[in-house]
């Protein structure tokens, strides 16, 4: 038995590659410069993201957000279309911020693979920037792990973190919630992220194609369109209208996520007939022979966002809107065990 030892080994040869992480940061220094805010101190590189909270606030109240994307990963790797998910991973982190009235100030990510390629993590980087940019927050650092023997050939994780802030008096927490007000819905762009492991079983036992013709869209593109960020245009609307809570709808549906910001004495009933869902949804309840309660409580059916405001607002938010926000549904006394009735 020989007792020579391997010579000459490098952080290359177990798969590693310090030259290609170097390049990638090269690559997206232009896109974090372009998602940045004049609060931030410092570039990318450091040991740590720098953010002045300066004074902006009298008694700020820091509100902070962690996600991914889930399994739409694959289906973005299935069309090798890097430069949407990025957006998503922004939007599941930042909207659920908002929904305590928080404005997100900066935005940090992870980066996971087995074998860094540069090209598809810039991709990534850039739609980060994106979203960053369409919520007006700061990209002030990440990280980007090479992992081999983790992850195999071209697999790669994504996760986020934001951090927001709200006056303290100006809080969200459903607190104010009572009869006298109804819910109004935001429209979503999709399925946004959730639902991505019952939507990628439909394809399989449906066999559709990706380029199938939906509503004048390719099936794969109305399935990975981007998650919408609500960011801007809630944010105007509470320096304008009382709002007494918000829900953003993700895994649960709107079944699930709305009672989340209801005080426990109160019930919901929704108006199912009161918007129209994208055809994506209707193709998904088609294809997968989905039962209808269960597509409620999966995927958010074309409302992505919901604002819970006094019935005395709701026509002046729409006339201020440049979008429909309907009345889907009212608060009520809870009868019995169901929160959530829907008529």
């Amino acid at each position: 038995m020989s007792d020579s030892k391997p010579t000459g080994l490098s952080y290359r040869d177990a798969g590693v590659d310090i030259d290609a992480g170097n390049a990638l940061v090269d690559r997206i220094k232009p896109l974090v410069a372009r998602a940045s805010r004049p609060e931030v101190l410092g570039g990318l590189g450091g040991f740590g993201g720098l953010f002045h909270l300066g004074e902006r606030f009298d008694d700020p109240v820091l509100v902070s957000g962690t996600d991914g994307v889930g399994t739409k990963l694959l289906l973005a790797r299935q069309m090798n279309r890097h430069d949407t998910i990025g957006i998503d991973l922004v939007a599941m982190c930042v909207n659920d911020i908002l929904v305590c009235g928080a404005e997100p100030l900066f935005f940090l990510d992870y980066f996971a693979c087995g074998k860094l390629e540069v090209d598809a993590a810039a991709d990534v980087v850039a739609g980060i920037a994106e979203g960053c940019s369409q919520a007006n927050c700061a990209l002030i650092g990440g990280e980007t792990a090479e992992m081999p023997g983790m992850y195999g050939p071209g697999e790669y994780d994504l996760a986020g973190f934001t951090v927001g802030a709200v006056e303290r008096s100006a809080l969200i927490d459903g607190s104010g919630i009572d009869e006298s007000c109804v819910v109004l819905g935001l429209a979503s762009s999709g399925p946004h992220s959730n639902g991505y492991s019952l939507i990628r079983k439909v394809i399989e036992i449906s066999g559709a194609p990706l380029d199938q013709e939906l509503a004048g869209q390719p099936l794969g593109e109305a399935l990975l369109a981007p998650t919408r960020i609500y960011v801007r245009t809630v944010l105007d609307l509470l320096e304008r209208f009382e709002i007494r809570g918000m829900a953003h709808i993700t895994g649960g549906g709107l079944t699930e996520n709305i009672v989340r910001v209801i005080p426990e004495h109160l019930g919901l009933e929704l108006d199912s007939s009161s918007w129209t869902p994208p055809p994506v949804f209707q193709w998904l309840s088609e294809a997968g022979n989905i039962d209808p309660a269960e597509m409620r409580r999966t995927f958010n059916m074309g409302i992505g966002f919901v604002l819970i405001v006094p019935e005395s607002q709701a026509a002046a938010i729409g006339e201020h809107l440049d979008e429909p926000a309907p009345i889907i549904g009212r608060i009520t006394r809870q009868h019995g065990e169901e929160r959530v009735r829907f008529v």
